[in-house]
């Protein structure tokens, strides 16, 4: 399998991996076709163990590849991966100021009012723009397996992309079964829950290309990706998955999901 996948474009490879996670997108918003309500503790431990991935991955498949590429450089290889990661969390706390992420007293009070179609435009457009760092990062991971395509980097980058889908599952069950439950209609619901993930592919292709046309910006990119990363569980991720108080329980979900990440990337490396 892994022979096959070497053999690919890092492009292709980047936008079959982010055609995975919006899948995943699509797969938590079509929960909305059996149920009204979701399984809130279910959910709370699956983003909780996908925070553990994403934070793992972080480091293994973004902080540390862009700090051994950056010693080839002339700078401190330090420079890069602290200048990069810092602008990934600057980056998204801007757009995090211009667009706060998912607000129900904001974006589903009174959906079916008049101004339901420019809430309902806001919410996708939100959620939109806070996917496309996460689609970035799997663009960036496979981009650089065009000067590093070795087994234990496709294995990070595959892990990346697999911990994004996890937290995409819940993401769009918590968007398109509140639109149902304030009356949009089951079809709609769906779509606008699937529709933030569409960008995802974009984004990534994006990333790929850029890093691979422009390779000096490899280490930059790669910790770039990573702040943004961080910045989102920090930020959303773990106060989303306790906030409705199993502390103790998303606690250890986000710890398995840590370790899981690390055995694969350490194992497979």
């Amino acid at each position: 399998m892994m022979q096959w996948l070497t053999e690919l474009n890092p492009i292709i490879l980047a936008l079959l991996a982010t055609l995975f996670t919006w899948g995943c997108t699509a797969f938590g918003a079509a929960f909305v076709f059996s149920t009204k309500k979701a399984n809130q503790l279910v959910f709370d431990n699956m983003l909780a163990f996908a925070g553990g991935v994403m934070i793992a991955a972080s480091f293994w498949s973004l902080l540390s590849p862009a700090i051994e590429r950056a010693e080839a450089q002339s700078v401190p290889a330090y420079i890069p991966a602290a200048v990069g990661f810092l602008l990934g969390g600057l980056f998204l706390l801007l757009v995090d100021r211009i667009l706060p992420m998912i607000n129900e007293d904001l974006y589903f009070k009174e959906i079916t009012n008049r101004k339901a179609k420019h809430r309902t435009a806001m919410l996708v457009f939100s959620i939109t723009m806070h996917n496309i760092p996460e689609g970035l990062a799997v663009g960036v991971a496979f981009g650089a397996l065009a000067t590093d395509l070795t087994s234990s980097a496709l294995s990070g980058a595959i892990a990346l992309a697999l911990g994004i889908g996890i937290q995409n599952i819940p993401e769009g069950t918590a968007v398109s079964i509140p639109l149902r439950r304030e009356g949009m209609s089951t079809r709609k619901s769906f779509f606008y829950g699937q529709f933030s993930g569409m960008v995802e592919p974009i984004a990534a292709v994006i990333g790929a290309a850029t890093v691979i046309i422009i390779e000096p910006l490899l280490p930059y990119a790669l910790s770039f990706a990573a702040g943004a990363m961080i910045f989102v569980v920090a930020k959303e991720v773990i106060p989303g998955s306790q906030e409705r108080g199993s502390v103790q329980l998303t606690t250890m979900s986000l710890m398995i999901g840590f370790v899981v990440m690390m055995i694969l990337d350490v194992a497979l490396g």
